[in-house]
C-alpha cells in the first residue's frame, strides 16, 4: 500500500518547514509525497526560494496524511476560504493531520485544534489558546492523529517522529542515518529558555509586527470561529 503524504505548498512558506519532512518522507518506502497548492504555478518561499505544486486542491489524491508548514504567508492562509476548506476536507479522512511550525494556526484556523494538545514557533505560541488548543512547549507534540512540530528545524523531528509511526521504529531510524541527522549546533541559541538575554529580546523585537499582524489575524478568526459554531 502507498503512503500518500501532502504538503501545502504556498506563497511564503517556509521552506525548511517543508523540505525537511519532504526529505523523510522521500525516504520512506511505499510513499508518495505531494505539494499541493491552489494552481501548478510556481511559488515563492519566505526566502525567495522558488517551488513548484505538483498537485492541486482539485486533483489531490485522499492522503493519508496532511501537513501545513509555517512562514509569512500563513497569515493569509488564516482566512483563505478556499485552502480552509481544503485542509477541512482532506483533514476529515487523513490517518493523520499534521503541521510544522506556524503551520498550526492555520490548522486552527479551520477549527481543528479545538480541546486538542498543539505547539508552534516559540514566537507564536500565545496564538495556539486563542484557536481553542491546548498548549504545549515540546519539539513535537501528538494529540491522537494530530501532529503538530515546533519551529522550522523542529519539522525534521516531527517526521521522524511520525515516519515511525507509519513504517517502524528501524526504518525511521535508517533514515535518520541515512540523512546523518545528527544536530551538533554551534551556539546553545535555539531555545529562548537558553539563548543570551540579549539575543531573545533582539529577536523579541524584529518579530514585533508579525506577532501584532497574527493576533489581528487570529482575533478575527476567533469571530469567525465562533459565528460558525
Amino acid at each position: 500500500m502507498t503512503h500518500h503524504i501532502g504538503l501545502l505548498l504556498f506563497p511564503g512558506v517556509q521552506q525548511l518547514d517543508m523540505t525537511g519532512p519532504y526529505d523523510v518522507f522521500a525516504h520512506m518506502p511505499d510513499t508518495k509525497v505531494h505539494l499541493v497548492w491552489k494552481t501548478r504555478e510556481p511559488v515563492g518561499s519566505s526566502a525567495g526560494m522558488i517551488l513548484t505544486p505538483d498537485a492541486t486542491y482539485a486533483d489531490c489524491p485522499a492522503l493519508d496524511v496532511l501537513c501545513v508548514p509555517g512562514g509569512s504567508g500563513v497569515g493569509d492562509l488564516m482566512e483563505d476560504d478556499e485552502t480552509l476548506a481544503f485542509i477541512r476536507k482532506q483533514g476529515a479522512l487523513a490517518r493523520y493531520l499534521t503541521s510544522v511550525c506556524t503551520g498550526s494556526l492555520v490548522l486552527g484556523a479551520a477549527g481543528l485544534l479545538r480541546g486538542k494538545r498543539a505547539t508552534t514557533h516559540w514566537a507564536y505560541h500565545s496564538l495556539l489558546a486563542e484557536l481553542g488548543a491546548i498548549p504545549v512547549h515540546e519539539r513535537v507534540v501528538r494529540d491522537g492523529n494530530l501532529f503538530t512540530g515546533g519551529g522550522i528545524t523542529a519539522g525534521i523531528d516531527f517526521a521522524l517522529t511520525l515516519a515511525a509511526e507509519l513504517v517502524g521504529e528501524h526504518e525511521a531510524q535508517a533514515i535518520q542515518l541515512q540523512m546523518e541527522y545528527a544536530p551538533a549546533p554551534p551556539f546553545d541559541a535555539g531555545d529562548p529558555k537558553r539563548a543570551p538575554d540579549a539575543v531573545v529580546s533582539d529577536v523579541q523585537e524584529r518579530l514585533v509586527k508579525s506577532l501584532a499582524a497574527r493576533n489581528a489575524i487570529t482575533a478575527r478568526v476567533v469571530d469567525r470561529l465562533k459565528l460558525d459554531a
